[in-house]
Formats: structure tokens, C-alpha cells, sequence
């Protein structure tokens, strides 16, 4: 495991990992487990910053796959009054092991390539909840985050065997992570064995998709203020009141 990893569990009432094929009639139906990219979003929830690609190892279901389903009427802003199926996980607990690596990507960035400081401020930051709202797949599914061991405690799945579980989406290419020009998707087909999937790097996802033409923000002198400019600004301020 890297020395920089952070281990910790997600829980909440609901989750909603949207299988993009239920999408198309306006219904959702939840996968049996989370995508990979919806776990790098609870990481970059916890702490984020450019300089950073966060990568997620492995996850672990604590406890049994139950789906319940809702009707919702989804905000239409042309007027109209439609109800939805909506089919969520229902209470759900996850242990999930990630850590950071620099975005090669980002050489104007190169100067904030500090290890010991980032881990720190991931560990400090996953120790108050973190950062930014948490929550699992969708916005109104908000969950909570806490460090653990990974592996502690009793799952339901544990000496379950291994369970395939078809093809998934994996996640997401952005500009900034690949060096290209393109938004892409990537599906994979994960296994789970007793309980854990592990998940494989984005770079060796052999299925992808593009999606359409996007372009990486830049990062310069124009939006980023240098944090050691900003701090003898203000002290030289308040030698002067």
C-alpha cells in the first residue's frame, strides 16, 4: 500500500450508483456496487486539489445488497409533472482504501508537489468529515466518512467467494488526468471476492468510449495565488496597522 493512503468507511441511508442504461426512459436503477468513480469523488470530497490525481484501491461491502424503490418526480423546468422509478441501495456501508499521486498533467503545478504535506492535510481533512458534502452516487444521498482499518471488522460477504459482477462503468477520463483532449468513458467488468473489489488503475481500463471534444483548464498566474505570497502580504499588513 502506499505510504501515502488513507483508509476509511463510507456509510449512509441511501446510495444511487445510476446504471447510465436506465437512464435513456427517464427511470434510474442503482448498481450493486459503487463505481470507481464515484469513490474518487467521496476522496476528492474529503480533500482536493489540482495538483493531485486520487487513485482508489479497493473497496469493501460491510453489509448485505438491498435495493428499495421510490417514486420521485424529477424537476422539469419545462412545466411538466412527470413521476420516475428510482431504485437505491438502502443502507449501506463501504471501507475504502485510495491514495494520491501527482498529476503529471499539471507541470504548472510543479511546485506544489509536497508529499508530507498533502497526506497530512488528506488525513486531517478525512478526520473531520471531510471538506465537501459526502455523498454516494447522487446528490441527495448523502453519507458520512470516517477513517478505519481496511479489513477491520465482520462484513456480510466475508467467505462469500467470488461473484462477477458484467460490465460497469469504471469511471471517467478527464483532459487533465489523460494529456488529451477528449472526455472519455471507461467500463471494465469487476469481480468480487469475498466481499472486496479491487479496483484496476484507470490507464489499464481497455474499454473506452470518447464522449466528445473538452479541453483541461489552465492554471497560471491569471487564477492561482501563490499561498507563501499571500501569507507575507498579510503579515507585512499587519506590521503596518
Amino acid at each position: 500500500m502506499p505510504r501515502n493512503a488513507i483508509e476509511f468507511k463510507v456509510y449512509g441511508p441511501y446510495a444511487l450508483f445510476t446504471d447510465p442504461l436506465t437512464k435513456l426512459g427517464g427511470e434510474k436503477l442503482s448498481y450493486q456496487v459503487p463505481t470507481y468513480q464515484a469513490l474518487k469523488g467521496i476522496v476528492e470530497s474529503i480533500y482536493w486539489k489540482p495538483t493531485l490525481l486520487m487513485r482508489v484501491d479497493a473497496v469493501r461491502l460491510m453489509k448485505k445488497i438491498r435495493m428499495e424503490s421510490k417514486g420521485v418526480r424529477p424537476i422539469e423546468y419545462s412545466g411538466g409533472n412527470t413521476l420516475a422509478n428510482y431504485t437505491y441501495l438502502r443502507d449501506v456501508e463501504y471501507q475504502v482504501r485510495a491514495y494520491f499521486e501527482f498529476n503529471e498533467h499539471r507541470p504548472e503545478l510543479a511546485h506544489d508537489r509536497n508529499e508530507h504535506k498533502h497526506h497530512n492535510i488528506l488525513k486531517r481533512s478525512l478526520q473531520a468529515g471531510g471538506r465537501r458534502d459526502i455523498f454516494l452516487g447522487t446528490r441527495e444521498c448523502q453519507a458520512y466518512v470516517e477513517p478505519c482499518e481496511f479489513g477491520e471488522g465482520e462484513s456480510y460477504y466475508d467467505d462469500y467467494g467470488q461473484l462477477s459482477l458484467g460490465t460497469m462503468v469504471h469511471g471517467i477520463n478527464y483532459p487533465d488526468e489523460t494529456g488529451r483532449d477528449q472526455l472519455e468513458v471507461r467500463l471494465w467488468q469487476p469481480n468480487m471476492k469475498d466481499g472486496v473489489i479491487t479496483f484496476d488503475r484507470p490507464e489499464d481500463c481497455i474499454r473506452v468510449r470518447t464522449i466528445g471534444d473538452m479541453k483541461a483548464k489552465v492554471f497560471d498566474s491569471n487564477n492561482v495565488e501563490d499561498a507563501d505570497a499571500l501569507y507575507a502580504q498579510v503579515m507585512e499588513e499587519g506590521e503596518s496597522l
